[in-house]
């Protein structure tokens, strides 16, 4: 029997015999392609036609291409980790789960509760962000909402952002319909999304002026030293400030747009939906990353040929790029694209939270009521409507710009504890079948751990101290409830075969 204590952990037997509860059981019906898809549709956002020209122009010029490889390598790390874990325990949760067989309770506890952070505030944001691209394209067209009804930002009094709010529950309704469904919605979404990005980078090399790389690398700039909670932590810890351009700003540059990479986690949470986990998740995890690796290259070279790096705009690069060389119909289709593809951002984030909630609560550190599934659609419906509901109030009547930064030190966190319940894991079940294996363990999860930790070092003080906040809030609501419903220590569910 596992130790009463709050590093007890849960056997993998244990958590892949939950799975087989048919009231707690979701159904099996994803492929490697729709994990791929999947994948796909969650990390390219509108980091793509925005991030690439903006940190081009403050950071690393056209280099910035070299740092989408570097920020891709530093991903790879951690989806190695992932890859492995995911194919050795097929469970709903991610790096819950994971670490919930590997570090203990408490730290499974943790990490869930960042994860729910990380999830429903993304979800949120995106929401809010597909709103904006919407209205615009709506003022276009020349419909124009109600001032009361277009968010918080620039309202005077009452407002709420009616298209978010709309955007969550309908995305709520078709994940309770079925992971098959949303799988179908996501790949024609995804399909058109990857077209349009296909169209710039298609349409764009035809307008590069090779003139517009010289110098590749620009020469370094030094940064001035701040001392505010707005500075990032390494920052105020040493005194160090990061370099813009030069060698040394390709990794600056690294660590901002590595933020346009986050999402190809999630698909971990979708294991337990899998038809052949062993197989499948690390080809849609690790395939997922390298497509959308391409594809940033790909958009960063033609941006940063179409227009010299000085003279992009930092709101809407691409586009202005288009219009700078004469074309303005492509400066439509990208705001269509963008439109578009942060639909299937929000849905496949909102799915990530719904399974982490699911899997805590089966476990009994929430309650229990929220892992029954539904019996024709086989999902866990209460969570998501509960989560949908709460999210879309959020992203109604929240501007929540200036707390993205919580979703990338929650990510970056979840990063850390994966690539180490792997070496842990390895030390204290070497006997576990492995379908796919980290290679070079411990070296890769090290590097992993180092490359994340570099990362959230760099980001801002006062993000810290809001992690720290919602991390010590959920430490109190392991101790009052999590805790004392545990069903780790419950004796296995005997099955009739």
């Amino acid at each position: 029997m596992a130790s009463k204590g709050l590093f007890r952990t849960k056997s993998i037997e244990q958590s892949i015999r939950d799975t087989e509860e048919p009231e707690h059981a979701l159904k099996k019906s994803l492929s490697a392609l729709d994990l791929t898809v999947f994948g796909v549709g969650v990390i390219i956002g509108t980091g793509i036609f925005v991030l690439t020209g903006k940190v081009a122009k403050e950071n690393a010029g056209p280099g910035v291409s070299l740092a989408f490889v570097v920020a891709g390598v530093v991903c790879a790390l951690a989806a190695l980790c992932y890859a492995e874990f995911a194919s050795t325990v097929p469970v709903a949760g991610s790096a819950y789960t994971f670490s919930y067989a590997s570090l203990g309770e408490l730290p499974a506890w943790i990490i869930g509760w960042d994860l729910v952070l990380e999830f429903a505030l993304g979800t949120a944001v995106v929401a809010v962000g597909w709103s904006g691209y919407v209205r615009s394209l709506l003022d276009n067209a020349g419909w124009h909402l109600p001032e009361a009804l277009s968010g918080r930002d620039g309202a005077h009094g009452f407002g709420f952002d009616i298209l978010a709010a709309a955007l969550v529950l309908v995305l709520t309704g078709i994940l309770v319909l079925g992971m098959k469904l949303s799988a179908r919605v996501t790949s024609v979404v995804v399909a058109i999304k990857v077209t349009v990005v296909l169209i710039v980078i298609i349409a764009g090399a035809f307008f590069i002026n090779s003139d517009n790389y010289s110098p590749f690398i620009p020469k370094a700039q030094a940064q001035s030293a701040g001392g505010d909670l707005k500075a990032p932590l390494i920052q105020l810890m040493s005194g160090y400030a990061p370099t813009n351009f030069g060698v040394m700003g390709i990794f600056t540059a690294a660590s901002v747009v590595f933020f346009a990479f986050i999402g190809f986690d999630i698909v971990a949470t979708a294991a337990e939906e899998t038809k052949n986990p062993q197989r499948d998740m690390p080809r849609g995890i690790l395939g997922s990353l390298l497509i959308c690796t391409l594809l940033y290259v790909a958009v960063s070279i033609v941006v940063t040929g179409m227009q010299h790096y000085t003279k992009l705009s930092v709101d809407a690069p691409l586009a202005d790029a288009f219009k700078a060389t004469g074309h303005p119909f492509f400066a439509g289709i990208i705001s269509f694209g963008a439109a578009v593809g942060l639909t299937t951002v929000c849905m496949i984030l909102l799915l990530g939270q719904t399974r982490v909630f699911f899997a805590m609560s089966r476990d009994g550190l929430l309650p229990r009521f929220f892992s029954h599934v539904h019996p024709r659609f086989r999902t866990p419906h209460r969570p998501t409507i509960l989560l949908g509901v709460i999210i879309a109030i959020v992203a109604g009547f929240t501007s929540l710009s200036e707390l993205a930064d919580l979703v990338n030190i929650g990510t970056l966190f979840a990063f850390v504890v994966v690539a180490v319940g792997v070496v842990i894991l390895r030390h204290t079940r070497p006997d576990l079948p492995r379908a796919f294996r980290t290679p070079l363990v411990p070296w890769v999860p090290a590097l992993a751990v180092a490359a994340s930790l570099w990362l959230m070092l760099n980001l801002p003080a006062e993000t810290w101290i809001r992690f720290a906040v919602w991390m010590a809030i959920g430490v109190v609501i392991y101790f009052v409830y999590g805790r004392r419903h545990s069903r780790v220590e419950e004796p296995a569910p005997r099955t009739t075969r």
